[in-house]
């Protein structure tokens, strides 16, 4: 007679016991989205007021403490602190015994994969590194943005299914990451999502100075249409003066901002070559438009007016 195999409990963890180490905008939302999967929320650590209101408006009911208690109360911690103090945190942790065999320790850091978790590992710990794609407000929205979410997995082999089964349950969409490709993958996201905000805040800025009393019902359409496009098609959906080649109008661009927005002259800049280089790359922008273009980009740099056409 045949006997059905059990599969591996580290394939999809049980009904687990959460803490949270670090309550700033990401760890509460996660430990809410664990709680709906079934998962109990324990105990949650938090420095600042901040920290502290987010974690009673997020995980009502759930004691905070100190980070050794909440290792010592949950079978599955949440490291959500910044990146630069993981690696000290996960030290700390070690050499003061408070990690315990078996313990699922979770880092949401997009820089690191599971190596930083080393000295935790050494001491029993399961280590996944599960960082979610995403913006985060420190609010109850949070929770509900993370329905389709990429996360950037990266675990032990043994451990790889173990941590794409908790992404699943939080309604994510496991994404696996090399741990030598963790520092490219996080830059890629970085150069993305948080210059996207700072281009944003500038256009906004730029457009309530010529006047525009709805800046952003303005830009709404534009920015949505503009990202659909992207996503789709890549280069392609270039638009604009510089893919075009009108280094006229690019020179006034300068001109005006030099005027009204010197802040925001460099990253312009930055942007146009960047975007003529793709475009000339992709056929888009025509080699004999690109010379007065780049010209006018290079004058812009040294600081000299456009030539206005």
């Amino acid at each position: 007679m045949s006997t059905v195999q059990q599969p591996d409990p580290r394939d999809r963890p049980a009904r687990l016991t959460v803490g949270v180490v670090g309550a700033g905008r990401v760890g509460p939302a996660l430990a809410a989205s664990l709680q709906l999967a079934g998962h109990r929320p324990v105990a949650v650590s938090g420095v600042s007021d901040a920290s502290r209101r987010r974690a009673a408006t997020m995980l009502p009911d759930v004691p905070l403490v100190t980070p050794a208690e909440v290792m010592a109360r949950a079978d599955l911690v949440l490291l959500t602190v910044p990146d630069d103090a993981l690696p000290g945190l996960v030290e700390g942790l070690a050499e003061t015994g408070a990690v315990r065999p078996g313990q699922l320790l979770v880092h949401t850091s997009g820089r690191y994969g599971a190596r930083v978790l080393d000295p935790a590992l050494r001491a029993g710990a399961l280590p996944l590194a599960l960082h979610p794609a995403m913006t985060f407000t420190g609010t109850a929205v949070d929770v509900q943005r993370l329905a389709g979410c990429s996360f950037g997995v990266t675990a032990p082999d043994q451990l790889r299914l173990a941590a794409e089964a908790l992404v699943i349950e939080m309604g994510g969409e496991p994404e696996w990451i090399a741990e030598q490709n963790r520092p490219l993958y996080h830059a890629a996201l970085a150069l993305g999502a948080n210059h996207l905000v700072t281009l944003v805040a500038q256009s906004l800025e730029l457009l309530r100075a010529a006047g525009v009393e709805a800046p952003d019902r303005m830009l709404g359409p534009l920015l949505g249409a503009a990202l659909d496009n992207a996503l789709r098609s890549g280069d392609a959906a270039l638009t604009g003066p510089v893919a075009r080649g009108d280094a006229g109008t690019v020179a006034v661009h300068v001109s005006e901002l030099r005027r009204h927005a010197p802040q925001t002259v460099d990253g312009y800049l930055a942007m146009a070559r960047a975007t003529a280089d793709r475009a000339l790359a992709s056929g888009l922008l025509k080699p004999e438009l690109a010379e007065d273009l780049l010209g006018v980009l290079a004058k812009g740099t040294d600081g000299a007016e456009g030539d206005v056409r």
